[in-house]
């Protein structure tokens, strides 16, 4: 068992305002909130329980009184875009919005903001590494002065990229070393790692000290059809972006991982933030009532093994 908070990704509670989610988070064994902020105009998500743009004093007092009526902390305020939108205007509008994250996160104590690097599709890892080098080192260097850690969650972003190849330089090993080198922290989320063929526990041993944050999701392999579609996944048969046809995300407990060993490694590794789930399981999602039972389950799976 390791002494941090458990928490959850409130983007899974779009429609629902972060009071009632406050409420239920509290009534069911959760500890704290990763803060969705995305804003209204988003492409990605309409989840924004946390108006960042226009955050005041009022607004921070409001929150702090809150999350304190529920006894719940922040593990982290989040907004997951494309730091390397091909569309320079575009770009601009999510590095802002980054920022403003960033002045919240400082106005509310909280020390990590999530998000990803992302990916110019149409250019190759190394343009987009010497894109990056100018563009999103400002970023960190904000972060840094705002005393908040800017952590990278690893997931491919297959949806981003029109042949289904990753769209979010941050998926592998090889490229947290260098993300590091730019001045982000990891986001360890081990559900992205399984289909990569990538070891979750190997990964924690070796990165352990740069992990700022830590989403819990869980990743279903279905064996029987990777033989058609192979790693990469499904070519002239994605019809949905984000469908691979060989793998499912799952909340905790419903998939392929260890989280034993995972929690075990993050003990050894001596890490002390937050575990939050990030709940974007197909089987258990559609209404509000399959979401709550969702994040329920993960609450049983994990809560053994992580204590506040």
């Amino acid at each position: 068992m390791i002494n941090v908070q458990l928490a959850f990704l409130t983007a899974c509670l779009g429609d629902r305002s972060l009071d009632r989610i406050a409420h239920w988070a509290a009534g069911n064994g959760y500890d704290a909130l990763e803060i969705a902020a995305w804003p209204g105009h988003s492409r990605e998500h309409t989840a924004n329980h946390l108006d960042v743009a226009h955050l005041d004093q009022r607004l921070v007092d409001e929150t702090r009184a809150l999350l304190a009526l529920h006894g719940l902390g922040i593990s982290a305020i989040s907004y997951y875009d494309n730091n390397l939108h091909p569309d320079e205007a575009e770009r601009h509008r999510v590095h802002e919005h980054l920022r403003a994250c960033v002045r919240a996160a400082a106005e509310l104590d909280v020390g990590c903001v999530g998000t990803f690097v992302g990916r110019d599709p149409g250019k190759t890892v190394s343009e987009n590494q010497h894109i990056a080098a100018r563009v999103l080192t400002p970023l960190t260097k904000y972060a840094a002065e705002h005393g908040v850690a800017l952590a990278v969650e690893n997931c491919p972003m297959p949806g981003w990229h029109p042949d289904g190849y990753p769209g979010n330089l941050a998926y592998s090993p090889e490229l947290w070393d260098w993300m590091f080198e730019l001045g982000f922290h990891l986001n360890y989320d081990p559900s992205h790692l399984v289909w990569l063929g990538i070891d979750p526990v190997t990964a924690i041993s070796r990165y352990g000290d740069r992990i700022a944050h830590v989403q819990a999701k869980d990743t279903q392999v279905h064996h029987d059809r990777i033989d058609r579609y192979g790693v990469y996944g499904r070519a002239t048969e994605r019809v949905d972006p984000w469908d691979s046809g060989w793998w499912t995300y799952r909340v905790p407990g419903l998939g392929d991982i260890d989280w034993t060993r995972v929690v075990d490694a993050l003990h050894v590794a001596g890490y002390s933030g937050a575990v939050a789930v990030e709940h974007e399981d197909p089987v258990w999602s559609g209404t509000e009532d399959r979401v709550l039972t969702g994040l329920r389950i993960a609450r049983d799976t994990l809560r053994p093994m992580v204590r506040p």
